[in-house]
């Protein structure tokens, strides 16, 4: 593995044995605290987007496995307008031993890619986002015990988060049900190329109580990501209260062990109630503390894979 850009690039056994390692370093910490095998090593945060769990969790994670992480902010760099990406990554390779990236344009990071000695890591873009998704994929099977054959239900806005839990939940064997309102699907292309990744499935619905029947897990995310501030309103009136995460949902699941999953920051009384996200009054499991957690235990294995050779 030279970088990590989509869960889209492993096979299934290259994912499970990077899942095997997340869950040995997290056990490992739990115990005694990890081994120093990124000592000496560094890695560069690039940020156009903001992000609390990103930046702490590899900041952290680094910090944990012997390393540095080194925060870039959106104004220091002006990526790809004030420096092109590729002087970008032409310098940073002279600096650091790995670079991760947060941005807008998916273009940026293959690009970053393409030109960087080092490896990089997507810490998200407008097309998907793999970290988020390799989390949550970890997070599932330390609850579930297993993902072959859980049931998915994704409710809500068809972006970067649900292609990469379609892509993952794919290799993984899975069964995904997406639930958006017309016109809110996840790229055509993206479905596509999901379908061809592995023995999971992946279905498209408009009916959110269709598609979270006998599910597993229900995941949500916001309907307005960054970026789409402008769109805001709009999405509001198209999505409310239709695709909302809420105990009545969660009922029409049939499953009364159902977990329920949000990559957050959440905009609570819009895609999520509090009752459901916080799992209060019988309103499922709320599996969104742990899935925050997790980001630093699955992205160590990201790092000691690309920086430690692991």
């Amino acid at each position: 593995m030279k970088h990590f850009l989509s869960l889209a690039d492993l096979t299934p056994a290259a994912l499970h044995d990077l899942l095997d390692l997340a869950a040995q370093l997290k056990t490992e910490w739990q115990q005694s605290g990890n081994r120093p095998i990124l000592a000496g090593k560094a890695l560069a945060m690039l940020f156009q987007k903001p992000s609390l769990r990103t930046r702490i969790s590899f900041e952290m994670g680094m910090q944990h496995l012997g390393g540095h992480a080194l925060y870039i902010s959106p104004a220091e760099v002006g990526l790809g307008q004030r420096e092109s990406v590729a002087d970008v990554a032409r310098v940073l390779s002279g600096y650091v031993d790995g670079i991760m990236a947060r941005v807008f344009a998916h273009n940026h990071i293959l690009e970053l890619a393409a030109h960087a000695r080092v490896p990089v890591i997507n810490g998200l873009s407008d097309f998907n986002h793999p970290c988020q998704g390799f989390s949550d994929l970890f997070t599932i099977r330390e609850a579930l015990g297993s993902l072959a054959g859980v049931r998915l239900a994704y409710v809500g806005d068809g972006n970067n988060v649900a292609t990469s839990l379609m892509f993952g939940a794919a290799l993984a064997g899975m069964h995904v049900a997406v639930a958006t309102p017309p016109g809110y699907e996840p790229a055509a292309e993206a479905v596509a190329h999901a379908r061809t990744l592995g023995p999971g499935s992946i279905t498209l619905y408009t009916d959110p109580r269709a598609a979270v029947r006998g599910a597993d897990v229900i995941y949500t995310d916001v309907w307005a990501s960054m970026g789409q501030e402008d769109q805001r309103q709009a999405r509001l009136r198209i999505f409310s209260p239709t695709y909302q995460v809420n105990a009545d949902l969660l009922a029409a699941a049939g499953n009364a062990q159902v977990r329920v999953m949000h990559c957050l920051p959440a905009h609570r009384g819009e895609e999520i109630t509090d009752e459901v996200a916080d799992g209060a009054a019988g309103a499922g499991q709320s599996l969104l503390w742990i899935q925050a957690e997790n980001r630093m235990h699955a992205q160590k294995a990201i790092l000691a894979r690309l920086l430690g050779g692991l």
